[in-house]
């Protein structure tokens, strides 16, 4: 069974950072790619970082480039997700996902690549 567990999200001032942690198992973790994105009811759910387990390649939103980084621990199975210089507009409940497909077809941050789900975070940016 494919299981994606998060971790890490809280209540943040802005300018502040934040670590989020997904931890992979039912899969063979360096054959996957793994996603980021976040949900508000205002702007729905949108990709934001991802990162390839199978060649380390690294893509951002622009919405989020320069201030988050996604990395990849493999003999743990966690991907992590660090968010810094926190903005209030970075309020969303946030979500990992993993799937082996070809991305350059189905599109990196598209949340319809991915196939396994996490059960999302929050994470509110508030002073």
């Amino acid at each position: 069974e494919v299981q994606l567990v998060e971790s890490g999200g809280g209540l943040v001032h802005p300018g502040g950072s934040l670590r989020l942690s997904c931890v992979v198992s039912g899969v063979t973790f360096d054959d996957y790619a793994i996603g980021w994105f976040r949900q508000t009811p205002e702007k729905g759910r949108a990709g934001i970082a991802f990162i390839d387990n199978r060649d380390g390649y690294t893509y951002y939103a622009d919405s989020v480039m320069g201030r988050f980084t996604v990395s990849s621990d493999s003999p743990i199975h966690t991907v992590y997700l660090r968010m810094t210089n926190l903005k209030p507009e970075d309020t969303a409940a946030y979500y990992c996902a993993a799937d082996n497909g070809n991305f350059e077809i189905k599109g990196r941050l598209a949340p319809e690549s991915f196939g396994y789900w996490a059960q999302g975070t929050q994470v509110t940016v508030s002073s």
